[in-house]
């Protein structure tokens, strides 16, 4: 199932309906076919001591970024989780707003590959993740 129709308004639902999400105030910045960019909000409750945003808030924005980049092509109704993630932390982001840009690299029936940017928005280009996802079978 191929679908290019999916809007950031059906993305930002998706979010908005996610209990475990409503935390941190992800927002769906923009999507393509293919590719995500997802706006993570600063909050004094995402920071790590010592001031820097903690590696699990860059990791889990960067997870979610995926998971909504291939939506963009499979639609909203299937289930898919990650099944490997590597994250190359480059530069440490404080008190301030980052994007993750997810892209699609190989998308398959039962498996997707994609890598993810984190850039913030004074501190530049924060952390390089690359990402497989599974589709969940019933």
């Amino acid at each position: 199932m191929t679908n290019n129709q999916t809007t950031v308004t059906e993305l930002s639902a998706i979010l908005d309906r996610t209990e475990f999400l409503k935390p941190y105030g992800f927002m769906v910045q923009s999507c393509v076919l293919g590719e995500c960019i997802l706006k993570v909000p600063f909050s004094k409750s995402h920071e790590r001591p010592g001031g820097i945003v903690s590696g699990m808030t860059v990791m889990g924005a960067a997870d979610v970024a995926m998971w909504l980049a291939i939506m963009t092509h499979r639609g909203t109704e299937e289930l898919w989780v990650t099944s490997d993630m590597k994250t190359a932390f480059l530069r440490s982001g404080r008190q301030e707003d980052f994007l993750c840009t997810a892209r699609i690299l190989k998308l398959g029936k039962r498996t997707a590959y994609g890598t993810v940017e984190t850039i913030g928005s004074s501190s530049g280009l924060m952390a390089h993740h690359v990402i497989a996802y599974s589709k969940v079978t019933t």
